[in-house]
């Protein structure tokens, strides 16, 4: 199913991150790619401000209603402490770099991830830039619900996919690209040395 973002976001940005609440309360196995930015469940508030504010902006949607659409986000996010589900997470370390509504949002964003990398629900795996990419190399944005659906996010819209063999596909690259990453005590000196080199 494809979603056009102007049709989608002609009355703003709350109703589609309602919409997708059941879905993800439903979820027991979550996984998430993410290239260039943290992804929505790991956010903090400011970071999602930014993200939507600068979303709102680009794609002119007329209605601004980004603050309830941040409050959507961040009660969401209680379903990493809820139990019956498990997150995982593959950021690029560019992810870990590039700022959205400055160093000082992106700071509390990233002592927020070294957090959230302690529950015991979430997983969150980083493939450093330096890593060989001749087997995988970096793919869109995408997030898989189960093995029932995966969506990825494009400049004109949003894509949902639940064709069996299709969703497969996101889960072998999902795969493919975790062997690439680091975990634990590596993936948190990545965030670390990302917080370190923030200007300050």
């Amino acid at each position: 199913m494809w979603l056009d973002w102007r049709r989608a976001e002609r009355t703003g940005l709350r109703h589609l991150n309602a919409s997708v609440r059941d879905l993800y309360e439903r979820t027991k196995q979550y996984r998430s790619y993410c290239q260039s930015m943290i992804p929505g469940l790991l956010q903090t508030a400011e970071y999602t401000t930014a993200v939507l504010t600068s979303i709102r902006v680009r794609r002119r949607v007329p209605v601004d209603d980004v603050a309830a659409a941040v409050a959507e986000r961040m009660d969401r996010q209680r379903i990493l402490v809820e139990g019956g589900h498990t997150y995982a997470f593959l950021l690029e370390e560019a992810a870990l770099h590039y700022q959205v509504g400055g160093p000082s949002v992106l700071a509390g964003q990233l002592q927020h991830l070294l957090d959230v990398m302690q529950l015991a629900s979430v997983s969150v795996g980083v493939i450093p830039a330096a890593v060989d990419r001749t087997q995988r190399w970096p793919v869109e944005d995408f997030y898989i619900f189960d093995n029932s659906q995966a969506n990825v996010e494009l400049v004109s819209g949003f894509l949902t996919i639940t064709q069996p063999r299709e969703v497969a596909m996101y889960a072998e690259a999902f795969a493919a690209l975790a062997k690439l990453a680091v975990y634990g005590a590596s993936a948190r000196s990545l965030v670390r040395a990302a917080l370190t080199a923030l200007p300050e």
